[in-house]
């Protein structure tokens, strides 16, 4: 399944172009998003979606959850992490799967410059660990605005992941991640001369190998385990208090299931899980119906985002709808 969502050309007619917009995160950081605004998007509810490892605003997901929002009536803004869909010329630095304040920055602008009254942030993979993550770092503090939080396939314990993604079998989505990899910093050399050593990069042959020489080094973690495990939202799950929905499949080929059963996390109220025998990675595609595609977790996370917008808290109401969707696909 994995597979089929990744190679299956998907088109949204119904959604409009997006308007770009930057947030200038610091001095030397500006990240782009991809915006679509409903005619008084201050009356509406958004959906800050986050993608994943290599991914950009123009991932089929992102695109997936932005038409099935927009349908709702709500404003959906996709954000590009830093020095994804080309834009390395825009940022001095790198990123990594635990860079929340990005995230965080651009729901305070939204608030305080938008003045948006009801956000809801949903990541896919990588995304989905940001997420949860910010959710975790935020606690008890949140901002009034932020309704909620969505994951799907989020990465939430990063070294369990890596470490099923070098099995033989991942051969290819390991392949993919690191030939992206290597491209972007590249690209972020011809942009930004002399900043970063590429010698390393010769020797890359895995996404540890990538984090081990670049990542971790650049972020000042003491190697690459000591990123994997201070990164990953499982350092902080038990302290999420908004509403939160997890959706992750026992199939999906490099996020093992097991962390998703881990007391920290289900014993906290504030967080609904989703766990489907099949699923895939990022993909959780059922039988297509009348007027919907058959992406039942983009629909699961859009009403979601539409529940726990309400004025009324439908968070169990909206993990029950998830739960329902999943036993139809």
């Amino acid at each position: 399944m994995t597979l089929y969502a990744w190679g299956n050309p998907r088109h949204f007619p119904a959604l409009p172009p997006p308007t770009p917009r930057y947030f200038d995160v610091n001095r030397d950081t500006r990240v782009l998003a991809a915006c679509h605004w409903q005619p008084r998007p201050w009356d509406r509810p958004t959906i800050i979606a986050l993608h994943g490892l290599n991914g950009s605003s123009d991932a089929h997901y992102m695109k997936g959850i932005a038409a099935k929002a927009f349908a709702r009536g709500m404003n959906a803004v996709l954000l590009n992490q830093r020095n994804c869909r080309d834009t390395e010329h825009l940022c001095a630095g790198l990123f990594h799967s635990g860079l929340t304040a990005d995230a965080a920055f651009v729901i305070d602008e939204l608030v305080e410059i938008d003045r948006l009254p009801a956000l809801v942030v949903a990541g896919y993979s990588l995304g989905g660990n940001l997420a949860l993550r910010l959710a975790g770092e935020y606690g008890a503090f949140a901002p009034a605005a932020l309704k909620g939080v969505a994951a799907v396939s989020p990465i939430i314990e990063i070294a369990l992941c890596v470490r099923a993604l070098e099995r033989p079998r991942n051969m290819l989505y390991e392949w993919n991640f690191v030939r992206d990899l290597k491209r972007r910093m590249r690209r972020k050399h011809r942009a930004w001369p002399g900043r970063f050593d590429l010698g390393p990069l010769k020797r890359v042959r895995t996404v540890r190998d990538f984090d081990r020489d670049f990542t971790a080094p650049y972020f000042g973690f003491a190697d690459e385990e000591d990123y994997y495990h201070r990164a990953s939202a499982m350092r902080v799950v038990e302290r999420i208090r908004v509403p939160a929905l997890i959706i992750a499949s026992e199939d999906d080929p490099f996020v093992p299931v097991q962390p998703f059963s881990d007391p920290r996390l289900t014993a906290n109220p504030a967080i609904t899980t989703v766990v489907t025998s099949h699923g895939g990675h990022c993909a959780f595609v059922g039988d297509k119906t009348l007027g919907e595609d058959g992406y039942w977790a983009e629909r699961s996370v859009v009403d979601f985002a539409a529940a726990v917008a309400l004025p009324a808290d439908a968070g169990p109401r909206a993990g029950q709808a998830a739960r329902q969707r999943a036993a139809r696909a």
